[in-house]
């Protein structure tokens, strides 16, 4: 039973340059940089067959390259934070690619994501780390930005169950078309 998601890989010159930030954060877990990617719709723990329907669909989407702008940083966990992530700057052909993949997904019988869709990276996990310390590592790396990139696929990851952070697997590449 493979734990599933879909993703954008993130190139080494660009991972190279967001594991430049780790470090200075207590309780942080910080993610190897072979295992960055942006998420763009978490499946989870499922049967080897609806894993291949999930494959199969997934083969048949036609969607242009993407290109992917990170521009800042970010944590998730009001009061209590548990990531500090590199902010995907949002564009509609992102948003069309993880709606297209939401509803694709839910046909084949996956229940519908009930959060709201955040393109990021995850830099860390943390773990009992306070607020205060995440806003000034946040204030100290402030003005984050990085060259934009294309995204010439998508791809189906596989994970270790109850394992976060990787390593990731590639079990499928979806190519974009140029």
């Amino acid at each position: 039973m493979p734990r599933l998601f879909t993703g954008l890989e993130i190139p080494s010159s660009i991972a190279l340059q967001l594991s430049l930030l780790q470090g200075g954060l207590r309780g942080a877990r910080w993610i190897d940089p072979e295992s960055y990617h942006i998420t763009l719709r978490f499946i989870g723990d499922i049967e080897d067959r609806l894993a291949d329907e999930v494959s199969f669909e997934l083969g048949r989407v036609q969607r242009q390259q993407i290109s992917v702008e990170l521009d800042g940083l970010g944590s998730f966990g009001n009061g209590k934070p548990h990531a500090v992530w590199a902010r995907v700057k949002p564009t509609s052909a992102l948003a069309e690619m993880q709606g297209e993949q939401e509803r694709i997904l839910q046909r084949l019988g996956l229940p519908a994501e009930k959060r709201k869709y955040t393109p990021h990276v995850t830099l860390a996990r943390l773990r009992n780390t306070d607020s205060t310390s995440v806003a000034k590592w946040l204030e100290l790396h402030g003005g984050f930005r990085i060259a934009p990139f294309v995204a010439a696929r998508f791809v189906l990851f596989s994970a270790r169950s109850s394992v976060g952070g990787g390593p990731y697997l590639v079990e499928e590449a979806f190519p974009l078309a140029a």
